[in-house]
């Protein structure tokens, strides 16, 4: 079970969604987030007399934690699913079509952080609907508006 996860609450709601369904099926997660320093906000400085003064890898370690804490708690309410972390740089719609190539199922939000907040279905989500290679669920999110 592959989910893709960016922190937004559609991105929430697709989690327990997988998880549920990992739960069900007797599988585990793979929890994918990917993120480039478009779409990543830059950690603040550790030093304030620098306005850029991160050391290297601190966009990456900013990441792994939105990826650990959009997990958090999953691990207890469903201790049989064995789960996978993986936070990747790179384009998402890139990585989560690559990672489709031996999921048996993905689940996305419907929308993630993108600012169209009328629409249906997000940019991610619409590209994975027409090319992930395995099946996809599209969850929306409840009382989201999402």
């Amino acid at each position: 079970m592959l989910v893709g996860v960016d922190g937004s609450p559609a991105s929430e709601a697709a989690i327990d969604f997988a998880f549920a369904e990992a739960a069900l099926r007797g599988s585990g997660v793979l929890a994918l987030h990917a993120w480039t320093s478009w779409n990543a906000p830059l950690p603040p400085p550790q030093d304030s007399s620098k306005p850029y003064a991160n050391p290297p890898g601190a966009a990456a370690g900013t990441e792994e934690r939105l990826l650990a804490a959009a997990l958090a708690g999953r691990r207890e309410r469903y201790p049989g699913v064995p789960v996978e972390h993986r936070a990747v740089r790179g384009d998402t719609r890139k990585a989560l079509i690559k990672a489709s190539g031996s999921a048996r199922i993905m689940v996305v939000g419907a929308r993630g952080r993108g600012g169209f907040t009328g629409l249906l279905l997000g940019s991610v989500s619409q590209a994975m609907l027409h090319h992930a290679r395995c099946p996809v669920a599209v969850v929306r999110g409840v009382g989201t508006g999402t």
